[in-house]
């Protein structure tokens, strides 16, 4: 604790230097848990030794350097929510700014993989995989965004991560989106139920697919370099699960709702 026989004037700075050591805690604990920058990017410098820097230059006692520990210690203790929220603020910043190289690409659908108005001003990017609970459970709430917001571009972008399966269900989407007939073809998908030779097959016949001109290509480069692409935009922005959402330079992971769905986007104007 202070001594409250401490001048005043003192406690301003002491407040201070215990927010830096605040934040260069929340700093090194996020370092830790995400492992750090990539390789390619420059390693920040030690956030603990720039803040013991900090109060070596503020040139306090002792005795106000163990004072001020002591009441950041006990804070943290008492609130280590804190820690939890500041390190998912870290990671949205994070995954904000990854994202501001790659949203053009983002944001630039595989020709005829949208739906809603393809000439919206509002854009809403969902990575997603057709073998995915959470993503399947998400259709009815697109859906109704879609329906409620004629401003509302969505880009569909394949991230088969669940098995074979997804794989070859993601090839026919693509191949759909090449005969004009994307979106009947996804929500088909998601109503076959898990994709299987058998699901994907009921699901192109009920799109109304040139089947022959479909399953070639499916098997086609164009179809391999999309797929790869997606793969590489999500390992550029730090997420490996679906579903995942993208828009403005907003991420949105997991099944979300109608109504942050339509949060985001708005807030992305």
């Amino acid at each position: 604790m202070f001594d409250s026989t401490q001048p005043a004037s003192r406690a301003p700075l002491l407040y201070l230097l215990g927010a830096v050591c605040l934040l260069a805690l929340f700093a090194a604990v996020y370092l830790t848990l995400t492992g750090g920058e990539r390789s390619e990017r420059p390693q920040p410098l030690d956030p603990a030794a720039a803040a013991d820097k900090d109060l070596r230059a503020a040139n306090l006692t002792p005795e106000d350097r163990s004072a001020m520990e002591a009441v950041v210690r006990n804070y943290i203790l008492s609130n280590p929510e804190i820690i939890t929220e500041a390190v998912d603020i870290l990671q949205k910043r994070d995954a904000q700014g990854r994202l501001a190289d790659v949203r053009s690409d983002i944001e630039t659908p595989f020709p005829g993989a949208v739906a809603g108005n393809a000439d919206g001003q509002r854009v809403l990017v969902e990575f997603f995989d057709y073998a995915c609970g959470f993503c399947r459970t998400s259709v009815p709430d697109l859906n109704r965004l879609i329906a409620s917001d004629r401003n509302l571009k969505v880009v569909f972008r394949e991230l088969p991560i669940l098995g074979k399966g997804s794989e070859q269900a993601a090839r026919m989407a693509l191949a759909a989106a090449r005969q004009g007939k994307y979106k009947a073809f996804h929500d088909a998908m998601y109503a076959a139920g898990k994709p299987t030779e058998a699901t994907i097959a009921k699901a192109a016949t009920a799109s109304g697919l040139d089947m022959a001109a479909a399953r070639q290509f499916a098997q086609s480069d164009m179809v391999t370099a999309e797929l790869r692409k997606n793969f590489d935009l999500a390992r550029s922005i730090g997420f490996s699960g679906t579903p995942t959402w993208v828009t403005g330079d907003g991420v949105l992971e997991g099944a979300v709702g109608f109504e942050r769905l339509k949060q985001a986007v708005s807030a992305a104007d």
